[in-house]
């Protein structure tokens, strides 16, 4: 599922992620399907084409969803948080759409016309009960009681909602990405360290890799150029440097996601449609669920083991900092499950209650991979499995990507053991039902890691302890 993808209703949810369109061809009907570029679990390569997922911080961008928001056919994955987009049909999510050309900015302008509207009704409605009070009071001697202080002198503890708004709004920006033709949309990011690196979801940058305009606004009004350092669209994760960075960045605690519970508080900053810091608040909903997604323009998809929440999240959120009560950051807000179209005319979908973010662990290692290195680097065990939606497991597959060999001569899997037709069901202790939920699991480890696999062959249960290979890039 994505964060801040918005896309066409989506289908009951499967029990595992949903696959990219762009999955390998499937064998026969009564053979399980070969896995397509991310078929390869082992190559860490993921699969490309419209997604399941939908995209959460991008309202002037197009985007697909491939999961139920982070891509049978492979079901389709659910879209970005913000405009991202899955790589199939189905799955974890509805399919996510691309927002039109710029069309953030008339989104904008029409919301703007709404609230005015309201405000121009509002002092009127004001006005009126004001006379109407004022009379009422002279007539009958009815006095009122007014607070002694105003809203600004109220005390607002770190740890409630808005003592946490007031500290982490001025390190988060609003990224506009624009391409060379025009097109682009508006997320999210929030500062990671005092050299003016700013982390986002990749798709709230991709129009404007190769050589488009990029700016971040921070919420005092004050915009900067910036400039991609490095993208990773398997991860969803991509990093920006401010041009000219102001030496009075506090970039915002990193937390631990690992130890995120189950009924945690939640508080997401992001600009749903536009509307830039805007804050809600929710729970941790669930831990560890398998997410695909693309940004909808044939690019590889994206796999994750999410952390969901029930905070609003919609376009324009995406790549936003999901928070705890404390104020750390504990994820990178992304995809989301949505049906139907969005409000304000947009023809987006927004939130039901099902927003997706990257644990912040994965997300840190991967952003220092990019700022130290400009590429991102990919855990992986070396062998094809199926994409094909399933609840039985991460089949090894008869045939590689590419006509390679389904397991790496020489790989992780070939060291262990694992052969062609193998079902891995489980990695540690982590229960897998489908190949794109193994690619996320192993994505959340890093080169060199040494994970238990639990996998069926014959009929019969097999373990084997893997050291996890890398791969460089994400071609």
């Amino acid at each position: 599922m994505s964060t801040e993808n918005e896309g066409t209703a989506v289908p009951p949810a499967p029990s595992a992620p949903p696959v990219p369109v762009d999955a390998p061809d499937a064998p026969a009907p009564q053979a399980r399907a070969p896995q397509g570029p991310y078929g390869q679990d082992a190559q860490g390569q993921a699969p490309q084409g419209p997604g399941a997922s939908g995209d959460a911080g991008h309202p002037g961008a197009s985007s697909s969803a491939p999961d139920p928001s982070w891509p049978p056919p492979p079901p389709p994955t659910a879209p970005y948080g913000d405009g991202g987009s899955g790589s199939g049909p189905g799955g974890w999510g509805s399919s996510y759409q691309q927002p039109a050309p710029k069309s953030g900015r008339g989104r904008g302008g029409l919301v703007a016309a709404v609230l005015v509207a309201a405000l121009v009704a509002g002092g009127m409605g004001g006005g009126l009960g004001y006379v109407l009070a004022k009379d009422n009071d002279e007539s009958t001697g009815s006095t009122t009681v007014s607070a002694s202080a105003n809203g600004g002198d109220v005390k607002r503890d770190p740890g409630t909602t808005a003592g946490v708004a007031a500290k982490a709004l001025p390190s988060t920006v609003t990224i506009e990405a624009e391409s060379n033709s025009g097109e682009g949309g508006t997320g999210t990011g929030f500062v990671f360290d005092k050299q003016g690196h700013i982390v986002t979801n990749n798709h709230v940058v991709a129009d404007a890799v190769d050589g488009g305009k990029l700016t971040a606004t921070f919420p005092t009004g004050k915009k900067y150029d910036a400039e991609v350092i490095g993208n990773a669209q398997g991860y969803d994760v991509a990093v920006i440097k401010l041009k000219n960075a102001p030496s009075d960045l506090k970039p915002l605690t990193l937390g631990d996601s690992d130890k995120v519970a189950v009924g945690d508080s939640t508080i997401a900053i992001g600009a749903p449609f536009g509307l830039s810091d805007t804050v809600t608040t929710g729970i941790i909903s669930a831990k560890n669920r398998p997410v695909a997604s693309s940004d909808g323009s044939g690019s590889q998809a994206s796999y994750m083991s999410a952390l969901q929440t029930d905070a609003s999240i919609n376009p324009g959120n995406s790549g936003g900092p999901l928070l705890d009560a404390r104020g750390n950051v504990i994820g990178i807000n992304s995809a989301i499950q949505s049906t139907g179209n969005g409000g304000f005319g947009t023809g987006q979908s927004g939130s039901i209650g099902l927003g997706f973010a990257i644990p912040i662990n994965q997300a840190k290692y991967v952003a220092q991979e990019l700022i130290k290195n400009g590429k991102p680097v990919y855990a992986k065990i070396g062998a094809s499995v199926s994409l094909d939606d399933s609840s039985d497991g991460a089949q090894i597959t008869d045939q590689g990507a590419g006509g390679a060999a389904p397991v790496e001569p020489g790989g992780p899997a070939a060291k262990a053991g694992l052969k062609p037709g193998d079902v891995i069901i489980k990695l540690d202790d982590r229960v897998i039902d489908s190949g794109p939920t193994l690619i996320g699991e192993i994505w959340t480890h890093q080169p060199g890691d040494k994970v238990t696999i639990t996998y069926e062959r014959g009929g019969k249960q097999r373990t084997a302890e893997v050291t996890l290979g890398s791969r460089v890039g994400d071609n």
